[in-house]
């Protein structure tokens, strides 16, 4: 019953995240709660304006203003990837001309694919307040292990099920270890398996590429529609389900829930070890994914494939507007971090900038999102209260 009432607050609540939506639902605690606030008793209404200008009296008339000028810094704030993305694109296009041709945008879409299905996972985790930092090492033992099935006669079937097996294997052994084990943080059981899933992916090749992979898995990574390649729409077809499970189906308002408040969403009868240990299998599954794209690019499964691919998919995630607090986060945004990155690396490319000065940049970009990530907080808990005066 109550996930019924969580789930009905999210179109009530409009700019909140679904991880606060959670929380305020779940806990309560002896807190007001956004309906509260949207209908405040006049009791609950002096207290407002006193806590906004120290004056009950008096402030009543300057709230309207207020409410309107941080509901339009919310909006701003709110699509701050999509602004940072598209101001990217035009300064790119403005200084090269060759960045806005199709076959550049065609390939920065095949260079970002499998980044975007490793942020995909990561943002699951993410969410439910966790990190994931073998992905980069599983999508290496996953591609050497599918292109290995496929040097010893497996057909295509066999290989794509061995990739996506493979990860979501690493993906279990993360949640349950983390889970079961009862660690303290994620961090420890991935770090942990991002040096043993890198170890055995060199030893399995002997460190070097295995060269060959079935045709339908180079069409899935290295082939194209005129210039979109295929890898896109796998993108976007797994994108769209991801997000249809978290806006629309249980499970992702579960998610939400753990990330939001993990101690009430258990007392309200929600999973919760269920769900920590699935988001990290899906992860991982991603993962596999990423790997068959990665093998069909290279028409092979190389040990060094991924390397440094955890940093770029936690990046994505992170200037995508999701939060390490957990309970915020939308696939949309994720898919235009991953993007920022793509046309950040493809642009200095075409303007010969230094390879060395490509992370500096992907850096500050980071920076940059977190302050606006701390200041979107800050202004909606100003928003909350304005818009309980200005009821």
């Amino acid at each position: 019953m109550r996930i019924v009432q969580l789930s009905s607050s999210v179109g009530d609540i409009g700019g909140l995240a679904l991880g606060e939506v959670a929380m305020s639902t779940l806990a309560n605690v002896g807190r007001p709660s956004e309906a509260d606030l949207a209908d405040p008793s006049p009791g609950a209404h002096v207290a407002s304006l006193q806590s906004v200008d120290g004056d009950p009296s008096g402030g009543a008339a300057r709230q309207p203003g207020r409410y309107r000028l941080l509901r339009g810094a919310l909006a701003v704030i709110r699509l701050g990837p999509a602004l940072i993305l598209a101001c990217l694109v035009v300064a790119m296009t403005l200084l090269s001309p060759v960045f806005l041709t199709t076959g550049n945008v065609g390939n920065i879409l095949s260079q970002t694919a499998a980044i975007a299905l490793l942020a995909i996972g990561q943002l699951l985790v993410i969410i439910t307040k966790g990190i994931d930092l073998s992905v980069g090492s599983t999508l290496a033992l996953a591609s050497v292990l599918g292109a290995l099935a496929f040097r010893n006669g497996s057909g295509a079937v066999i290989v794509i099920a061995v990739m996506l097996a493979t990860g979501a294997a690493v993906g279990f052994v993360n949640g349950a270890g983390y889970v079961w084990g009862r660690l303290p943080h994620p961090f420890i059981i991935t770090l942990a398996t991002l040096s043993i899933a890198r170890g055995l992916a060199l030893q399995f090749a002997d460190g070097q590429p295995v060269r060959g992979v079935p045709d339908i898995v180079q069409t899935i990574g290295g082939g194209s529609l005129g210039w979109l390649p295929y890898s896109a729409f796998l993108v976007a077809g797994i994108a769209g389900i991801v997000a249809l499970v978290m806006s629309r189906l249980v499970l992702g308002r579960w998610i939400y829930a753990t990330g939001g408040n993990a101690e009430a969403a258990r007392r309200t009868g929600i999973p919760v070890r269920s769900v920590l240990i699935s988001v990290y299998l899906l992860c991982g599954l991603l993962a596999g994914v990423a790997a068959i794209v990665t093998s069909g690019r290279l028409n092979a499964g190389s040990p060094t494939s991924g390397s440094l691919a955890e940093l770029d998919s936690i990046a994505a995630v992170i200037i995508g507007g999701a939060s390490f607090l957990g309970g915020r986060g939308n696939v949309g945004n994720a898919l235009v971090g991953a993007l920022m990155i793509g046309v950040i690396r493809n642009g200095m490319n075409l303007l010969n900038v230094g390879a060395f000065l490509q992370p500096i940049v992907i850096g500050v970009v980071i920076v940059v999102a977190v302050e606006s990530d701390v200041l979107r907080a800050r202004l909606e808990d100003r928003f909350r209260v304005l818009r309980a005066a200005t009821t």
